[in-house]
């Protein structure tokens, strides 16, 4: 067997998670072409490997031109995420985290919940499906903060997530907010350290409280930001092939993995949004051990990353970690 191939049934054996995944940005381009093919090119430019978005706007623009038309319903919501998660399921993925942009609910004027709801109901058996209400950080202070305010009331919420454009400050009103929606059990995230320096990781984690950083990379300048994470157990949500793409790195030769799983901060691995850059998990496990050398013990470790912060029970998540052990201790 080829060398390459036997890499590829390896990566496709184990059990992996996905944790950091915007729903919206991870539709599947395939509806769009079956709902309007004259529009949507059988293979767009900005699908190809090699492509490169010129910066953060350029990237954005490109997936809410592409996700905002479909994004119209819950049932919308519901047939994206059908198909995402059989998706999933085939590439021997057993968890996900998901989220969902807020700021959608008053788009479309359908309640989040409604919306947590339809994606919920979407995952097949097998399957443990998380969702996370995502906002960008100034969505605090506009008139979003309402909802908000309620989100830890929310009963099939599993968390949320500040997100989008990181040069925009953080409101000071968002510490609070976090630490009310982890009283209540939710598990809070921010992404930092992705077009922004390690100072966002620092804020992400000594002012905000979370031990889930979205990215995280850029902590890799500053070595007391990566002793800082280690040393609190914070994980790193890493989206390699993304971090290329929006050439936050130059290429995958590049990319700091290494450097942050060497100073002991725990990496998993997930695609961030597949509809812009035509990734999946099973090739973010490849993309790595290819461009950064990582063997397969390296890899399994990456995919018990996932199922150690994953909000499962011990007795779902206990027979993938024993899995992975066999794996780790062979």
């Amino acid at each position: 067997m080829r060398p390459a191939a036997s890499l590829s049934a390896f990566i496709q054996a184990l059990p992996k998670t996905e944790t950091h995944l915007h729903i919206e940005g991870a539709l599947p381009y395939e509806l769009l072409r079956k709902w309007q093919p004259d529009i949507y090119q059988e293979y767009p430019a900005f699908r190809e490997r090699g492509y490169r978005y010129e910066d953060f706007p350029a990237f954005e623009k490109q997936l809410l031109d592409n996700a905002l038309p479909w994004f119209i319903s819950a049932e919308r919501y519901f047939e994206a995420a059908q198909v995402m998660f059989a998706q999933h399921v085939a590439q021997n993925v057993k968890y996900v985290e998901t989220s969902f942009h807020l700021p959608v609910t008053q788009f479309i004027n359908i309640p989040g919940q409604e919306i947590i709801a339809a994606i919920k109901s979407a995952a097949p058996v097998g399957l443990e499906v998380r969702v996370f209400a995502g906002m960008a950080r100034t969505d605090i202070v506009g008139p979003l903060r309402a909802t908000i305010d309620e989100l830890h009331r929310w009963a099939n919420l599993d968390g949320s997530d500040l997100h989008g454009f990181e040069g925009q400050k953080t409101e000071p009103a968002t510490a609070k907010i976090w630490a009310k929606l982890r009283d209540a059990g939710k598990i809070t995230k921010c992404h930092a350290g992705e077009f922004d320096g390690p100072a966002r990781v620092r804020e992400a984690i000594e002012q905000l409280g979370v031990t889930r950083i979205q990215h995280g990379i850029r902590a890799s300048e500053d070595p007391e930001v990566m002793r800082l994470a280690a040393d609190r157990g914070v994980t790193f949500d890493v989206c390699p092939i993304s971090n290329v793409g929006l050439k936050i790195v130059p290429d995958m030769a590049h990319h700091p993995l290494r450097k942050l799983t060497a100073a002991g901060i725990r990496c998993t691995l997930s695609t961030d949004d597949p509809l812009c850059f035509a990734n999946t998990v099973n090739e973010e496990y490849s993309a790595i051990s290819h461009g950064l050398g990582f063997t397969r013990k390296e890899l399994a470790r990456f995919a018990r990353n996932g199922f150690e912060v994953a909000r499962m029970s011990a007795e779902a998540k206990q027979p993938w970690l024993e899995e992975l052990d066999v794996i780790l201790n062979g």
